[in-house]
C-alpha cells in the first residue's frame, strides 16, 4: 500500500480547510438561507453581526476529521490506480485516463462514511447566524459548539441523523473527485509535453487550482441539495420528504438556476484551496517516498 499518500493527503487536506473555510461558510449560507442575496452581501452581513468568528463557525470538527477524510481520498485513489494497473497486467506502465477517473471516483465515494457526520455538524454551525454577543432580547444560538451540535443531532434524530444528506454527498463527491484527479493528471501531462519529465511546482499549483474548479463545477448542484437536506427541520418545519422531493421542490420554487447560484464562490474558493492541497501533498509525498535530499513532485496518474 502507498502509505505516504494517506499521510500526505491528510496534511494537505487540513491545510486546504484552513485556507478556504471563510468562503465555505458564505457558500453554505447562500445555498440554504434566502436572506442572503449574494457573496458580498452575505460576507458583509456576517461580519457586521458576528464578527470574524462568524466565518469560522464549526471549523474545529472539520479540521479534526479532514485529516482522516483526505487521507482516505488520496490513499484510496493511489491504491486503486495500482490495483487497476495490476489487473490489466501492466505493473510498470502508465495508468490510463479511465483508470484515473475510476480511481478518483472510488476515493470520493470511500470517504463518505467518515465525512458525513462532520459535514452535517459543519453545515449546521455555519448556518447558525445568531451571535453569542447578542443582547438579552435577541435569539441565542441553538448549538454551543461542534460537540454539542453532534450530540444534539444524535439525541433528536438518532445516529441516522448524522448521515442525512449522505446520498447527495456521495453523488457530489464521486463524480467531482473523478473529474478532479483526471483534470489534475491531464494538465500535468500537458505541462510536461507528454514526456516523463516531472511537473515543476508552479505547474503543480496551477493544475491543482484548475482541478479544484473543475471538480466543483461538476459537484455544485448536488452540494446544494446536500446542504438543504442537512438543514431541513433544524431551524424550521421540515420541508422535504426526501432526496427527490428536495430536488423537485427546489426547482419548482426557485428554478433550476439555484443549483448553480453558488458555483462562482465554489470556484473562487476551490482554486487557492486545491493549489495548497496539491502543493502540500506533492511536497510531503516526495519527502516520504524519496527522502529529503530528493524532493520532486510525483505524478498521481500518468507516468
Amino acid at each position: 500500500m502507498h502509505i505516504a499518500d494517506f499521510v500526505s493527503g491528510s496534511i494537505g487536506g487540513a491545510c486546504g480547510v484552513a485556507v478556504g473555510y471563510p468562503l465555505d461558510t458564505v457558500k453554505v449560507r447562500i445555498q440554504t438561507q434566502k436572506q442572503f442575496r449574494g457573496v458580498y452581501q452575505c460576507a458583509v452581513e456576517t461580519y457586521s453581526k458576528e464578527g470574524v468568528h462568524g466565518f469560522f463557525k464549526g471549523m474545529s470538527l472539520p479540521m479534526a476529521t479532514v485529516s482522516m477524510t483526505s487521507s482516505v481520498v488520496f490513499g484510496t485513489y493511489r491504491n486503486c490506480l495500482q490495483c487497476l494497473k495490476q489487473a490489466r497486467g501492466a505493473d510498470w506502465g502508465p495508468n490510463t485516463k479511465l483508470e484515473v477517473f475510476l480511481s478518483g471516483m472510488a476515493g470520493g465515494v470511500a470517504q463518505i462514511t467518515v465525512m458525513s457526520p462532520g459535514d452535517i455538524v459543519k453545515v449546521r454551525l455555519q448556518c447558525q447566524t445568531e451571535s453569542k454577543r447578542g443582547g438579552a432580547n435577541m435569539a441565542k444560538p441553538k448549538y454551543h459548539g461542534p460537540v454539542h451540535c453532534l450530540l444534539s443531532i444524535v439525541k433528536e434524530e438518532g445516529l441516522v441523523g448524522l448521515y442525512r444528506g449522505a446520498l447527495p454527498l456521495m453523488l457530489r463527491d464521486g463524480p467531482s473527485y473523478a473529474t478532479y484527479f483526471l483534470t489534475y493528471t491531464t494538465i500535468c501531462e500537458w505541462l510536461s509535453g507528454g514526456s516523463k519529465k516531472k511537473t515543476d511546482w508552479s505547474g503543480v499549483m496551477l493544475a491543482g487550482g484548475i482541478a479544484g474548479m473543475a471538480g466543483w463545477t461538476v459537484g455544485t448542484p448536488m452540494d446544494v441539495i446536500k446542504a438543504r437536506l442537512q438543514m431541513d427541520g433544524a431551524r424550521e418545519i421540515k420541508r422535504y420528504k426526501g432526496f427527490f422531493h428536495c430536488i423537485t421542490e427546489t426547482v419548482r420554487v426557485e428554478g433550476a438556476g439555484v443549483f448553480f447560484r453558488s458555483l462562482g464562490i465554489n470556484c473562487l474558493r476551490a482554486f487557492p484551496v486545491n493549489m495548497v492541497v496539491f502543493f502540500t501533498y506533492e511536497v510531503l509525498t516526495g519527502v516520504l517516498q524519496a527522502g529529503p535530499e530528493r524532493v520532486e513532485p510525483p505524478r498521481l496518474g500518468f507516468e
